[in-house]
């Protein structure tokens, strides 16, 4: 396996030369490519180097066997190695997989209550808090695009960005529908009622992602009302963009001011447009993904949070854990981890199918 990597090294010095050239600096699409390259061979490198100093290792320890005084300590070693070499060409084969172009971006968020009424908006509230608190746990920042709330303070609709290196990488698997079993506040028979709610997870375009032409777009500004009307009767700071084209809306009234909620409102516009176009292009790598975890389609249940038992179930791994309470508030990596190793799993099997 290791010949066929002898390429690795020799391009990452040639990365690291480009980078430093005045002429790709300038070229800020180019240098962000090439440092992304950069920086996903430099674990692969370090990898292949590892393994191949233990492959000589063992070569060593093979050739000392013969040595009677040798021969126990050469034994010794010698098990380390077998434990050692096939960890490691695990992680090679890993990281040879074929990667997200996304997986580093921050995310836009959208969850919008579903099935059950102000039970569904309530639970939706739930699912936004639960996010927040696990990306404050991997020390990434939450900042809310907008929000249409019911009197109660359920989401009706709430769009947010989690922005983080990686973010993308770890939270894509949530998109579905989520589904909670649970007495509601809203009842007094103490019936218990399942309801749903849409969680959508896009991965944050940069400028360069998409391009927007200005003739494009409608922007009209109104009074803020509803979550964050505090302003209302005050200002026309709310802002909604329309896309003439793609017939797309996107509103956002937050913050204050006009200008940051129109900045964040095409932030929003930019990530619809930039899924819209990776799902064109992607086809193919789509219906990889419909063979793999999940299709992560708005429309496929994907989670059950059942209150009265405690757990939580995962329906594309067909696994329950009986820790509702920690879940819900943000410790999730059990889970999220769970479906990332299935992931690479069945992409490893899907090449080897090929091979």
């Amino acid at each position: 396996m290791l010949e066929r990597l002898d390429w690795v090294h020799p391009r990452l010095e040639e990365l690291g030369a480009l980078l430093s050239d005045p002429a790709v600096v300038q070229d800020q699409e180019k240098w962000r490519a090439l440092m992304r390259e950069h920086s996903q061979l430099e674990p692969l490198d370090r990898a292949v180097a590892q393994c191949s100093r233990l492959l000589s290792e063992r070569e060593e320890a093979q050739a000392l066997l013969a040595d009677a005084d040798m021969a126990p300590v050469a034994r010794e070693e010698l098990a380390r190695l077998e434990d050692e070499i096939p960890r490691l060409e695990r992680e090679i084969q890993l990281l040879l997989l074929p990667r997200d172009p996304n997986a580093d971006r921050s995310v836009v968020m959208e969850i919008r209550g579903g099935a059950g009424g102000e039970e569904a908006a309530l639970f939706g509230t739930m699912l936004m808090r639960m996010y927040t608190r696990y990306a404050e746990r991997h020390g990434w920042r939450v900042e809310m695009m907008d929000a249409n709330m019911t009197e109660l303070g359920g989401v009706k609709e709430a769009v947010f960005s989690i922005i983080g290196e990686g973010a993308y990488s770890r939270l894509r698997y949530e998109s579905g529908v989520h589904r909670v079993q649970r007495i509601p506040v809203t009842e007094s028979n103490g019936k218990r009622q399942t309801s749903t709610a849409t969680v959508a997870v896009l991965p944050e375009a940069e400028e360069v992602d998409v391009k927007i032409d200005p003739n494009d777009l409608r922007i009209d500004v109104y009074r803020a009302s509803g979550h964050g009307g505090q302003y209302i009767n005050k200002t026309d700071s709310a802002v909604r963009i329309t896309h003439l084209p793609t017939g797309l809306v996107v509103t956002c009234q937050d913050e204050k001011s006009q200008l940051k909620n129109k900045e964040k409102a095409m932030r929003v516009l930019r990530a619809r447009l930039y899924e819209q176009l990776q799902g064109e292009k992607d086809e193919a790598y789509a219906a990889d993904r419909r063979a793999q975890v999940g299709t992560g389609d708005r429309s496929e249940r994907i989670r059950t949070y059942n209150f009265n038992e405690g757990r939580v179930t995962d329906h594309r791994l067909g696994r329950t854990i009986y820790t509702i309470d920690a879940f819900v508030d943000g410790d999730m990596d059990e889970i999220i981890d769970a479906l990332i190793f299935a992931d690479q799993q069945e992409q490893l099997r899907r090449l080897g199918a090929q091979a």
